[in-house]
């Protein structure tokens, strides 16, 4: 599965696998120097971080990307001063993502509004870790647990952008039926909804559904996304299987931000949307 613009969020099989870096290798030292310093083994570590001993022996080695939730509880357990969560601060955001994905991806890290309409799955920026990891493991080729784990670390680091300053206006138009699929089961899905109620409420997140029955719709074509950068410039970015195209042709622009602001008419309003996510929430 792609981990694009309109999909997952940029991370694909073989191509967005971590490889070993000077960055990562330099957080792993950081990290086993503090751990040194605490005078504790990898094994009597591994436990008090709640992450596997071969976990933490491939990110001290520089092998694999550290997740959030790693980061914030090493700097703690280690007593660091703030000194991994700094160092963490350096990684670069590509790894992990699809080649073709990645010039998208630094386009985004200096736009000022983000629009994305999917049909096939919730966007990358909007999954909570669960669905995201039911997302990676469902598509084939076969993957093992650190291979999701590679890609879902990847992919939920994007959503950094959220907290991004000066803030990015994110409008995202969804399928109803992407939801009603039931991708990882009741669980997941009730958790999903939550994740989308909670995230149409930030400031700077206008979340539309398309409904199931829209007998006028512009997205037939496909998903789209459209980003306009600091200097007022526009991109589109369209999706497949396996590889990515980035429209920079202003005349091929102006057609997918037309189409964008059609499937903005098409979909139910942000507070419908939200109305529409409770009573699927309700539902038994």
């Amino acid at each position: 599965m792609t981990d694009g613009a309109g999909g997952t969020g940029g991370t694909t099989g073989t191509d967005g696998e971590p490889e070993p870096s000077d960055g990562l290798k330099a957080f792993g030292e950081v990290v086993k120097a503090f751990r040194k310093r605490a005078r504790l083994t990898q094994e009597e570590f591994a436990p008090r971080m709640r992450y596997s001993v071969p976990t933490v022996a491939s990110i001290e080695q520089g092998r694999r990307f550290p997740p959030p939730a790693f980061v914030d509880r090493a700097d703690e357990v280690l007593d660091a001063f703030g000194v991994i969560k700094a160092a963490a601060k350096h990684l670069s955001r590509q790894r992990g993502l699809a080649k073709w994905f990645r010039h998208w991806a630094q386009l985004e890290q200096t736009a000022i509004s983000l629009g994305t309409y999917e049909c096939r799955v919730i966007p990358g920026l909007l999954q909570p870790e669960s669905y995201a990891r039911a997302v990676t493991a469902s598509v084939p080729p076969v993957k093992d647990e650190e291979q999701v784990d590679h890609q879902v670390t990847a992919r939920l680091r994007r959503q950094e952008l959220f907290q991004r300053k000066p803030p990015i206006a994110f409008s995202f138009i969804i399928e109803q039926a992407l939801i009603e699929r039931g991708t990882g089961g009741a669980a997941v899905t009730r958790e999903l909804v939550d994740h989308l109620l909670k995230q149409a409420t930030r400031f700077n997140i206008e979340l539309q559904i398309m409904p199931l029955l829209q007998p006028d719709h512009a997205g037939f074509d496909g998903p789209l996304q459209v980003l306009e950068t600091g200097d007022n410039k526009w991109f589109g970015y369209a999706e497949g299987q396996r590889g990515g195209m980035l429209i920079a042709d202003p005349e091929e622009v102006s057609i997918a931000l037309q189409r964008y602001a059609k499937l903005r008419s098409q979909a139910l309003t942000p507070d419908d949307s939200r109305s529409l996510l409770e009573r699927m929430r309700g539902a038994p």
